[in-house]
């Protein structure tokens, strides 16, 4: 079971890998419609700014996981939302199943029977223990599952307002590296640049 869901996983992981390539292609169409948007004057015509958009991108992502990463764009995060929210969900639904089985052996004890599958290696207080620490990582399991879910949804968010940010070159913060010629050492700096 755990093979099947590993190669579940890496499929999908091999299936996001073209829209990497998108990505940088899109890029590529954004900087040359950006470079037509250049007016003679010196100054640049931009996009305006949606307020909604990061509210909407997490609504997406609240009503369907990995939504709100398709409406920004971000195709490729789709399949790790994906694989995040099936890891924890395999777990919960393992662990249950695991606690059904030691449930089930120890109720037969109690009604008398020596037949069950663990009769002879583990006993009675080794169930009962069994029960509680499956029950534990069950419930453990499900709150990673609902971090994840709800980490989906800020992701949406946030990526949606940084989308918005601006980033032209009339606003830049750059570090520099200059090897020192008098003492042979490097210097290493950062450069605040801010155009108006």
């Amino acid at each position: 079971m755990l093979n099947r869901f590993a190669i579940a996983i890496v499929f999908m992981l091999f299936c996001s890998l073209p829209s990497f390539a998108q990505d940088g292609k899109e890029d590529k169409k954004q900087k040359k419609s950006n470079e037509s948007l250049v007016v003679e004057s010196g100054t640049v015509v931009t996009d305006p700014i949606d307020p909604l958009a990061p509210s909407r991108a997490a609504f997406y992502s609240a009503v369907i996981p990995g939504l709100g990463q398709a409406y920004n764009k971000k195709y490729w995060k789709i399949p790790i939302v994906y694989a995040a929210l099936g890891t924890g969900l395999y777990f919960y639904f393992d662990n249950g199943k695991e606690y059904d089985r030691y449930r089930d052996a120890y109720k037969r004890r109690l009604a008398g029977f020596t037949d069950d599958e663990f009769y002879g290696t583990i006993t009675d207080s080794g169930l009962i223990e069994a029960q509680k620490t499956l029950q534990r990582n069950q419930e453990i399991s499900l709150l990673v599952t609902i971090g994840i879910y709800v980490l989906n949804i800020i992701d949406a968010n946030v990526d949606a307002h940084l989308l918005q940010f601006n980033v032209d070159d009339n606003l830049s913060f750059k570090p520099h590296y200059k090897i020192n010629e008098f003492d042979n050492s490097g210097d290493l700096g950062l450069t605040f640049n801010f155009k108006f």
